[in-house]
């Protein structure tokens, strides 16, 4: 036998991880918690600049 084929290999489940079902993911986009009171200058820059490409996103998609 080669490896992979022997009998030992043969109890493992086969079995994929849970997903988590459409109804529960949020279609916002948006996927970090984001806390203003915790914000420090780093985290405001970041948000600046994705807004800043955002809008360069939709203006590029409606011309």
């Amino acid at each position: 036998m080669t490896r992979g084929q022997t009998r030992n290999n043969q109890h493992k489940s086969k079995a994929k991880l849970s997903q988590t079902p459409q109804k529960d993911i949020k279609q916002d986009g948006i996927d970090v918690e984001f806390s203003e009171e915790t914000a420090d200058l780093e985290d405001k820059e970041s948000q600046q600049r994705s807004r800043a490409a955002d809008q360069r996103a939709q203006q590029h998609d409606h011309s």
